[in-house]
């Protein structure tokens, strides 16, 4: 089993991302072997994965996590969301720009910084690639026990992980910040992927439309390969069955509201921490839900409010951040916590 040479880094991700060249399959098997069996030729004479597979999904990010962040023990309950580390990695990296730009553009990087992942899930991987990569230390939060168990399980059993990682449950689902930051705490910045459908029909269907995308790509870069101009495709897209590849829970992928309506809660809510927070974060999936969120954060008086744009191959998602704290509160926690 060889792997091709002439593949091309992955367009979009963040310059300090490691995963913007193709995976090194031989390399990811030597650190987990058990990813052998889930790779092989795609029709295209490439190594990968099926990444239809939620089995080899699973393997692949397990096959990540140790190879570039050193987790030895990494898993997560049947069902559970399984995100993509490349995506996950970039939003830190650009967390990090972001703190940069208001640190006279350096990285505060140590202990003494702290995040906030809203949503933690079952697999821990935001504060795994934070601690790993910048030395941050998190607290999570989750409304699931069964996600909590899991969570606390990773950060408690990884021994680059010990002490830098603590989950809270979240026990009133309708709660973001409210509940979850004691009076007495501050966060340098909190990081949120949001449940972005508003129901599971809804999601079903979005995983049903990513099937048929997937189809049609594979079947639209075969056609141009056989022409001569395109390059290998990278995914190994086999099934046409409508899974959910990469899991995920009720609370993981919808709510009511969806997207917009979580996200606005959280806005209301951040007000109320106005003072504890550098920034608040939360990545926006869906383009047309930016103006209601940016009049919701008008309203609570948001003194700025930075978009930033991320992309993967061809799909495109953003950040937005905001922050409460004027230039003389900035200046002040630059001196107290960054210094």
């Amino acid at each position: 089993m060889t792997q091709k040479k002439n593949a091309q880094p992955k367009q979009g991700l963040h310059p300090r991302n490691p995963h913007r060249e193709r995976y090194d399959f031989a390399t990811l098997i030597k650190a987990t072997p058990e990813l052998d069996q889930h790779v092989s030729e795609n029709a295209f004479g490439d190594l990968s994965i099926n990444f239809s597979d939620p089995l080899a999904v699973k393997t692949l990010n397990k096959a990540l996590l140790k190879h570039f962040y050193q987790v030895e023990h990494w898993d997560i309950p049947a069902g559970f969301l399984c995100p993509p580390i490349p995506g996950r990695a970039d939003y830190l990296h650009f967390i990090a720009d972001l703190l940069a730009q208001s640190n006279e553009g350096e990285i505060p990087q140590g202990k003494g910084v702290r995040g906030l992942d809203i949503g933690i899930g079952a697999n821990c991987v935001y504060p795994i690639i934070g601690h790993r990569v910048y030395g941050w230390q998190f607290v999570g939060s989750e409304i699931d026990t069964l996600a909590v168990k899991s969570a606390k399980f990773i950060a408690g059993n990884n021994p680059r992980l010990k002490g830098a990682i603590q989950i809270r449950l979240q026990k009133n689902a309708d709660n973001i910040f409210t509940d979850m930051i004691n009076d007495e705490e501050v966060f340098d910045f909190t990081i949120c992927n949001p449940p972005f459908h508003s129901s599971e029909e809804e999601a079903m269907a979005g995983s049903e439309r990513k099937i048929r995308n997937l189809a049609a790509n594979a079947n639209k870069k075969q056609k141009a390969r056989s022409r001569g101009n395109v390059s290998p495709a990278f995914n190994n897209a086999k099934s046409t069955t409508p899974v959910l590849n990469f899991g995920g829970q009720k609370a993981e992928l919808w709510c009511k509201g969806g997207e917009a309506g979580f996200i606005k809660k959280m806005i209301n809510q951040s007000a109320t921490k106005a003072t504890q927070c550098f920034w608040f974060t939360t990545l926006v999936s869906k383009k047309e839900n930016l103006g209601v969120l940016y009049k919701q954060l008008e309203k609570v008086g948001a003194v700025s409010v930075k978009t930033i744009e991320m992309s993967q191959g061809q799909k495109i998602s953003r950040l937005i951040a905001w922050t409460f704290l004027n230039e003389e509160q900035q200046q002040e926690w630059r001196q107290e916590r960054w210094s």
